[in-house]
This record gives C-alpha cells, structure tokens and sequence, in this order.
C-alpha cells in the first residue's frame, strides 16, 4: 500500500541545511510505492521555470532522432514524430517514480544498433529486427532490477574498467561528430561558437566568478545551454550552414496511425523467435554501454551530494533499470526507437546538477529541475513554432550534447580510477571501446586486470594518487 513519506525527513519545521532528526540528510516528500518514490510537480517538488524554458528548445535533440528512423527503417517524418512524442512521455516516468535522473537514449549504441538491424533488408524484417532487440533489451534489463543484481553488477565491476568504460563513451562521442559525415562537416562553425559558449557557460572559472557578483550574468547561467540553441538559431544561416527557421504555427500532426498499422507488432505481427535469439549479442554489447551511462549517473549524483548537503539524493541501480527496461520494453511494443531508452542523457543531466550546485535559492531540490526540464522537452514537442525554429540545427544540437557527454564522462571516468595502474587499464580499454567497440573494450579491460592484479581482480589497489571523498 502507497503511503506519503519524507524519510528520512524533509517536513515542515526542519532546517533544510541540517540534517533531520534521524541524522541523514533530507529528502524530498514523496509516496512511498514499493520500491518507488512516487513525486508530483506542485504537490511533492516546486517547479523550476529555468529548466521547463530551457526544455522548451532542447527538445532539438529529441527530434535529431528523427533522421536517423527515416534512413533506417525508411518511416515518414509525421510516424518518426509519432515515436518522439511516445518516448517523450516515458522520459516522465523516472522522475516520477523516483529515479533522479534526466533520461535520455543509449546515445553511444545507436551506431551498434543501426549496424545489425541493417544486416536484414529493409521493410518489415528490419522493422522486426528492431522490435525484438527492444524487447529483449527492456526485459533484460527489468531482470536485472528486479532481482537486484544491477547495483550489484555496479558495485562489482573493477575500479578501472568502469573508468575504461567511461573515458570510451566519451571518446567515442567525439568521434562520432568529427568523423567522416560527422555533424562538425556540416555546421563547423556554428558547432564551434555554440560548443564553445556551453563550456564558458557551466565550467569556466571565470564566468562563474562573475555570476556570483552579477544580476544579468546570475540569470543567463540559471538558462543552461538555452543560449547556446538561440544562437545557433541565428550563426547557422549567418555562417551559410543552414536556412533561416521558417516558423510555423499551430501544433505538429503526429501520424499513430500510420504507425501502428506499419511499424509495430499490432500491424506486423510478433517477430519470430529466431529474431530474438539472434539479438542477444547485440543485446548484451548495448548493455555494456547502458552500465556505462549508469556509471555516469552515479558519479554526477554523488558530485551533487557533495555540494547539497540539505537534500540527499538516492540513486538504485534496480530501480532504474526497471525503469528505462520497461520503456525499452514498451517502446518495441508500440513504438521501435533506434535511440533506445536509456538511464540519463548525461549532458543535461550534468547541465542541471551544475545549477543545482549553486544552492536551493537557484533550485530547491535535484528533482524539480530534472522533472521541469522533461516536462519542458515534451511541451516543447507539440509546440509546431519550436519543432520548425531548432529543425535547420538539429545537427547542432546533437553535437552540443554528445561534446558536453564526452566532457563529463572523461572527466567522471578518470576519477572513477583508484592507482596509475587503473588509469593505464582505463586508457587501453577506452582506446579498444572507441575504436573497435563495446564488447571488444570490455574484453580488454578484463584482461588487463586478470593479468596485472591477479586474484585482486575484483578489488585492484589504490595508490593514494586519486583523493576519493565518496
């Protein structure tokens, strides 16, 4: 039976910058749901116009899937959207049920995924290709949470292949914009002036020194990487890499239907078994990249613990892999996504935890932010005059956050090591990641730690040259 909780104490009467009278440190109120923690907007956490307006354009990225559905799987632009707006709603439920995250696509898969569904010839095998790798991926992954053994794969995995791990997401996420037919081809300089102005806005030293005694510059760090989409509205045409927005007004015209009848097992039918088997390595390499962004959800969380010592934020493994497996399980049921659902989109998981940093005066708790951005990105969604301002840059904001990806899984990955002999594993397992893929990276990494440590496989060694403060 639900019940409304705030343990370990967030209630009316208590300091939020002290711990509660159990000794923890709050949390936010909820309705306790076996393992979920149910919160509303307005009811349980206040809600953060900054985020829910920055939503509103990010929703860019969202669409930049688009293109990828209608080469693969050959879908018109109105079904393409008709997936969007489905996934859309689904991203709601992690914050919803408790999970502390903005949830995004399995974004360094996608080329893993493309590749194998390609091996079948277009129309309704490939279709089918898609929906029992989903299906299978969701189920996998609900296993896992349910059973409990993700936090316990989470915790298992040695110090330096989960730093190899990462370090090759983020390797691998810049290739995929600066290789050959990346987006940087197509929109070099806007990349570079958009890019650029999202690092000088949440990590230079500089500007942080001047929104902390600036008004005007306090307001536009609160904005996120809202000016960086504005701008590259404008550079893009400016620079010829683009057309100027043709704004449109009304709301867009998703097309169910369509999708239903053509692309989903209520028109085509269940795959056939065979199809299911044959995902199960594709499956499990999609997996090691899922453990990857888990990974970089746990490290910017406990960054946000570090700095917010009012609210404690609680991120489980099981709980989210229920999660992100039931949309991945859903999703291949009524709307195959080459995107996949994934456990965090972590560049603007990394953008809201930044903001979160600077106090409750700029966000009261880590899920009203994660939960007014995602409700901002599906307003923003049926919004036609939205859809058509960001349509010429999604390329754009595709680079945006797969760059700001790879700075905060670099970043995270390197502290994830514990010794000079971690990081060397690390470097090896991330280069093979990179460049050879998820399985092979992983592969290396383990080997690398049976023949350096031996029976200290598991548990490695620290050097003392990483402070660790979790």
């Amino acid at each position: 039976m639900s019940q409304i909780t705030e343990d370990p104490g967030s209630g009316a009467g208590e300091d939020p910058k002290r711990p509660n009278r159990s000794g923890h440190p709050s949390t936010t109120p909820h309705w306790k749901v076996g393992p979920f923690e149910v919160r509303l907007p307005f009811v349980h956490y206040r809600f953060e116009w900054a985020d829910y307006t920055q939503g509103l354009f990010m929703c860019a990225v969202d669409l930049a899937a688009i293109p990828l559905m209608v080469s693969l799987l050959g879908m018109p632009f109105e079904v393409a959207l008709a997936v969007i707006l489905i996934n859309g709603l689904l991203y709601l439920t992690h914050h919803l049920l408790g999970d502390p995250v903005v949830p995004g696509w399995i974004t360094p898969a996608i080329p893993l995924v493309m590749a194998y569904c390609e091996t079948f010839p277009e129309g309704e095998e490939r279709i089918h290709a898609l929906i029992s790798f989903q299906i299978l991926l969701g189920l996998f992954s609900i296993a896992l949470g349910v059973t409990g053994l993700a936090r316990r794969v989470v915790k298992a995995i040695p110090a330096a292949i989960k730093s190899g791990v990462l370090i090759g997401a983020g390797i691998a996420a810049v290739q995929r914009i600066f290789d050959e037919g990346g987006e940087f081809h197509d929109f070099p300089v806007t990349i570079t002036v958009a890019v650029g102005l999202a690092f000088f806005l949440m990590y230079s030293r500089g500007f942080s020194s001047w929104r902390a005694r600036n008004r005007f510059a306090m307001q536009i760090g609160k904005l996120g990487v809202l000016p960086c989409i504005l701008v590259a509205v404008v550079v893009a045409p400016l620079a010829g890499e683009a057309e100027w927005s043709q704004v449109e007004w009304g709301i867009i015209q998703p097309d169910f239907i369509t999708l239903w009848q053509e692309y989903t097992v209520f028109g085509l039918g269940m795959p056939p078994v065979e199809m299911f088997l044959m995902a199960i390595p594709t499956v499990l390499a999609t997996y090691i990249v899922v453990f990857g962004d888990s990974l970089q959800a746990d490290g910017l969380l406990k960054e946000a613990n570090r700095a917010r010592p009012d609210e404690h934020i609680d991120y489980n493994p099981d709980r989210a892999h229920m999660i992100f497996g039931a949309r991945n399980a859903l999703m291949g049921v009524i709307g195959p996504d080459v995107a996949m659902a994934g456990p965090v989109w972590a560049a603007m998981q990394a953008v809201v935890v930044e903001r979160y940093k600077d106090g409750r005066k700029a966000m009261k708790s880590l899920f009203g932010g994660m939960g007014s951005f995602r409700w901002g990105t599906n307003t923003g969604l049926l919004l036609l005059p939205i859809v058509t301002l960001v349509e010429p840059i999604l390329g754009v904001a595709m680079a945006l956050t797969l760059l700001i990806q790879a700075f905060v899984s670099v970043r995270i990955g390197i502290m994830e090591s514990r010794s000079q002999r971690d990081l060397g594993i690390a470097g090896i397992t991330a280069g093979t990641l990179a460049l050879m893929g998820a399985a092979w990276g992983l592969a290396a990494g383990a080997l690398l730690c049976l023949l350096i440590y031996g029976r200290r496989f598991l548990s490695g060694e620290d050097d003392g040259t990483f402070a660790r403060k979790d």
